[in-house]
């Protein structure tokens, strides 16, 4: 195809291979290359190289890496830990957990670089702890590491030691907030914390803590192994580097598209066969469920930071949800605010209560028993979390509610004046499960 040369598989380019999550796989992929010359450098000049490479974190905010590491104090005499991020749980986001499954040794040389970089010898994977066949494989490549000397004594150089502890988590979405998980991590019920501190001042065990996303570090190891300007040379000024697309819903052939940022959805979906023969799209999240939702006329905007942002949505993990015209815009809102009001850890009140009342009038609306003046109160409701509630839970939970008002407010409409869905659930494929008996009677 014509759009193939828009791939830029490096973390994906082995994932098909027999056995690709081996030692001996990896480094048969140049893997480790990367980390020898990360070694050979001083550790301000690492995190420096991570600056001026551009690389920016990918678990959803886009805050730049470097910057991250750089804000660790350093002789400060106590301990520096690393923390990786694995604990994938948004609505939609499914590249870390299928990374880890293929390329783990990855996630592993860019740990040993990042370790080198802020000077610690100790490093936690949190992982999501459902996916027990990645738990078993991320530990016995671990292991690997361990019998090859890149871990253990002397990992670092002469006398200077890396450990990584593989922590499995409960299953909590709320853990995937930077500082619930240290809290998670170190025994206690996942909440997020007051800030300040911040983690690099007083995070794990109130020492200097980086959080990173696993494509965060996985990532670094071949800006090492082949240049910060090679790195640059993809994707845009301000987000440059390679990525991973994860495209799911009504898509032809769904999957993971590693491309350079600022590739765009019309390119992608050319790549992957369009949306299911016959249909149309309707409305696709550029991030997952907790950014707001965009519809086909977005569909050449830039998937880059600097682009969704424009668009006024968030690049957020690259998960692009995409939904055709069978799609009930309201049933999928409806879907999404009852996992935040489940997943909410009930710290902070306009989280907890606002969560809880936009699925009693979102279910009202989908049955058919709203009014008109639901539209308003579920907006005013929406605004009384956004940037209200304690974490960024709140306002992931606004963003769906915010951005399907404002595109099909029709829809909603439809749903009040109809007295119920004005569609076919037996049309739609998405929701496999189906909805609740009650709402099949009522769309019946």
């Amino acid at each position: 195809m014509g759009h193939e040369k828009l791939l830029s598989p490096v973390l994906s380019a082995f994932w098909d291979e027999p056995e690709s999550w081996t030692l001996e796989t990896y480094r048969r992929h140049d893997g480790y290359e990367g980390l020898r010359k990360a070694l050979a450098m001083d550790p301000d000049d690492v995190i420096a190289y991570v600056k001026e490479a551009g690389l920016r974190g990918r678990g959803g905010a886009g805050f730049p890496t470097g910057m991250k590491w750089q804000f660790i104090p350093q002789g400060d005499g106590k301990p520096h830990y690393l923390v990786v991020n694995a604990d994938e749980s948004e609505p939609g986001t499914c590249k870390d957990i299928p990374l880890l499954f293929a390329n783990p040794h990855s996630l592993i040389e860019g740990i040993v670089i990042a370790c080198h970089a802020i000077r610690s010898s100790h490093a936690f994977i949190y992982l999501r702890g459902e996916t027990v066949p990645v738990l078993r494989r991320l530990h016995e490549a671990v292991r690997e590491a361990y019998a090859a000397g890149i871990l253990g004594p002397d990992a670092l150089g002469s006398g200077k030691n890396l450990d990584i502890t593989v922590h499995a988590g409960a299953g909590a979405y709320i853990c995937g907030e930077e500082t619930a998980l240290l809290d998670s991590l170190e025994g206690r019920r996942g909440q997020p914390r007051l800030r300040p501190p911040f983690p690099a001042v007083a995070g794990l065990y109130a020492c200097p803590t980086v959080v990173n996303n696993v494509e965060s570090i996985a990532s670094v190891p071949a800006i090492f192994a082949r240049g910060k300007e090679w790195f640059r040379s993809m994707g845009s000024e301000k987000s440059p580097g390679f990525t991973l697309y994860s495209l799911s819903g009504h898509v032809a052939r769904p999957g993971q598209y590693e491309a350079p940022l600022g590739i765009t959805l019309r390119q992608l979906l050319d790549m992957s066969g369009g949306m299911r023969p016959g249909h149309r799209l309707k409305f696709w999240t550029p991030g997952g469920s907790s950014t707001p939702l965009l519809t086909d006329e977005h569909l050449d905007v830039p998937l880059d930071y600097e682009g969704v942002g424009a668009a006024g949505s968030m690049l957020g993990t690259k998960a692009l949800q995409c939904f055709d015209e069978t799609t009930c815009v309201v049933r999928a809102v409806t879907r999404w605010t009852e996992f935040y009001a489940h997943e909410s850890c009930g710290k902070c009140t306009p989280c907890r209560e606002g969560t809880y009342w936009l699925v009693q009038l979102m279910r009202d609306i989908e049955a058919g028993k709203g009014r008109i003046s639901d539209l308003d109160k579920l907006n005013d409701i929406a605004d009384n979390i956004n940037g209200k509630a304690f974490c960024a839970l709140g306002d992931g939970a606004a963003s769906p509610i915010f951005s399907s008002l404002q595109y099909f407010r029709e829809e909603y409409e439809q749903h009040i004046t109809g007295r119920g869905c004005p569609f076919d659930p037996a049309r739609s494929t998405l929701w496999a499960d189906g909805p609740s008996t009650s709402h099949l009677e009522v769309n019946a």
